[in-house]
């Protein structure tokens, strides 16, 4: 072969690669952006485009997931005599979220489910015992799920709880995450099946070749105990979750919320588990040790709410845009990170100027300092429509809640970013009730003590350098 038809061949050969992902984009992407992002790369970086299209860009969890259960193989949990239909939050006072209820049903197929308790639990300092404390009790079966689980002094004694289970005869069954939890070598997996536990890690991949799944990961905290008793919210199992008990560098110290749940909508857990753990393994978890019948132990309407890139909308970014643009009075927002599309900051924009108060809190310094460049750089219209954003002191918080108009609130894994929202698998709850939404509004009040207010001279007073630098980082938001 000649040096001209050798390069007359690469020529071909990008030509008909770019072509592919040129193709392959316009049938299945659906965001303009994106798209043209990607199909432009293909074309501008010979070999190097279409390669990284290949890894990143090609959404192939759906399809896997289809071909696992079949259309109609979903996982779900029973049919709960506590099923309420989107009316009864009209009547019970709250009319105007009616249609938000009447959304929810729609948008996820799973029914709100009255008779729930939900108890904050601040830090790893009483998060953790109380779901020890759980596991110890469990005389059926166990299945706890997270992205980062640590054997550390988080970690570890979770992990004994785990593995005394296992040996008394419970089933346990843990999930977590293939690059959270650690990509090469993951030690929780490691002790836990060397003592007999039932361990996977999700969507992980050593070889090269298959490392398609990389920007896909599961965000999601669930711990069900007996099928009865639950735990989520938005803390990983580590150490840095205890700073308040045992020594952790100030930048290392992690702020956060769990929630444990009793009553019917600890099945939404069990079941968004059992989905996850048979896309991972094809073991189909059912029955009574996993979905046994669930009686009242409170009075809050809830549902659960899994997102993902194999569902076949965004649902967490859908009901955070629906419970907006059904705000009559306030917003209340507790996020790590603030990095969401223009949809979600179109929404809250629309709704403060539409007079309702809007409320964005946030860590003062977060822990990427790439997210805090992003997010300066999205602030400026959010300002100027009336939206009041502010920096909590530290250390980080990793918190994560929404509460509207003193009658709804959003808790769970979920973070405001293209991540969370486009990307990861995520699992939230969404409750109606003036009760529990005054707790979570409290916990809101407290992270919010001595917090600065961002305003609009402060944007504007950084360097030229600086809104350069933070305006070139927004570029990147899809994917941090």
């Amino acid at each position: 072969m000649t040096t001209n038809d050798f390069a007359l061949f690469l020529s071909l050969l990008h030509i008909a690669m770019a072509s592919a992902v040129t193709v392959h984009a316009l049938l299945t992407r659906l965001a303009p952006q994106s798209t043209i992002g990607w199909i432009g790369l293909a074309w501008l970086s010979p070999y190097i485009g279409p390669v990284l299209y290949f890894l990143f860009g090609v959404n192939r969890v759906r399809r896997k997931a289809i071909k696992l259960t079949g259309p109609d193989g979903d996982v779900d949990a029973p049919h709960s005599p506590f099923a309420l239909s989107p009316e009864a939050i009209e009547r019970r006072g709250e009319v105007h979220l009616e249609p938000l209820a009447k959304f929810g049903l729609r948008l996820t197929g799973r029914p709100l489910l009255d008779g729930n308790s939900f108890t904050p639990l601040i830090d790893g300092d009483n998060a953790y015992p109380a779901m020890i404390a759980a596991i110890e009790e469990a005389s059926i079966s166990v299945a706890i799920g997270s992205f980062i689980f640590h054997d550390d002094e988080g970690g570890g004694p979770i992990i004994d709880a785990l593995i005394e289970a296992q040996k008394r005869g419970v089933a346990v069954r843990v999930l977590v995450d293939g690059i959270g939890s650690g990509y090469l070598r993951s030690p929780v997996c490691a002790r836990l099946m060397a003592n007999g536990v039932r361990a996977e890690r999700f969507m992980h991949e050593v070889a090269p070749w298959k490392m398609s799944f990389v920007n896909l990961r599961s965000h999601k905290k669930v711990l069900v105990v007996d099928g009865r008793h639950g735990f989520t919210g938005g803390m990983n199992i580590a150490a840095v979750n205890l700073f308040r008990k045992i020594e952790i560098p100030p930048s290392k110290a992690v702020q956060d919320v769990h929630f444990r749940v009793e009553g019917p909508v600890v099945a939404h857990l069990m079941e968004t588990f059992a989905e996850d753990w048979a896309f991972t393994t094809s073991e189909v978890l059912e029955g009574a040790p996993w979905f046994p019948e669930i009686g009242a132990a409170g009075d809050v309407p809830a549902r659960g709410i899994a997102s993902g890139p194999d569902e076949d909308n965004e649902k967490l970014m859908w009901t955070m845009a629906a419970a907006i643009g059904r705000a009559d009075r306030s917003v209340r927002i507790l996020t790590p990170y603030f990095v969401p599309d223009d949809r979600i900051t179109s929404q809250l924009t629309l709704a403060a100027v539409r007079g309702v108060d809007v409320e964005l809190v946030i860590p003062e310094r977060s822990n990427h300092l790439y997210m805090d460049w992003a997010m300066n750089a999205l602030f400026a219209p959010l300002l100027r429509a009336g939206c009041v954003i502010r920096r909590a002191p530290g250390p980080f918080d990793h918190s994560k809640l929404m509460t509207v108009d003193g009658a709804w609130v959003l808790l769970g894994s979920g973070n405001w970013d293209a991540r969370s929202l486009r990307l990861n698998f995520e699992f939230n709850v969404e409750a109606y009730s003036a009760a529990f939404v005054a707790t979570c509004d409290a916990i809101i009040d407290a992270k919010v003590q001595g917090s600065r207010i961002v305003t609009l001279d402060d944007l504007r007073r950084r360097s030229l350098v600086a809104r350069l630098r933070d305006s070139a980082t927004r570029l990147a938001s899809p994917y941090l």
